[in-house]
């Protein structure tokens, strides 16, 4: 079974022992997370689909924070031809990964 999720603005699609890279959420490494805005269900093949409006009432992700970590480095380069200048920014974004323990459609 696999399930479209929303999370932060962002939409991942997840099945049951799968690890997803996400943006910061505020818990430990071990917490537990429930993620309740399910868009999408569907199973292995296609034939089963469950559409939600917006969101599948009583669908619910169970998952664990397994580690939180700073991502890769992003440079911002700035540059004016003719001027003499340039400046070079880096950003590291904090991530967490998430287990994906159980899928519940039926709440």
């Amino acid at each position: 079974m696999y399930a479209v999720v929303e999370l932060k603005g962002h939409q991942y699609i997840v099945q049951e022992g799968d690890t997803i890279t996400v943006d910061n959420v505020d818990l430990d490494e071990g917490e537990k997370m429930t993620i309740d805005t399910v868009l999408l269900a569907f199973d292995d093949k296609g034939e089963k689909v469950i559409v939600g409006a917006p969101y599948i009432a009583k669908a619910k992700v169970e998952c664990v924070v397994a580690k939180n970590q700073k991502g890769e480095k992003i440079r911002i380069i700035k540059f004016k031809r003719k001027n003499r200048y340039q400046r070079t920014l880096g950003f590291r974004p904090h991530q967490s990964l998430l287990d994906i323990k159980k899928i519940d459609i039926n709440g």
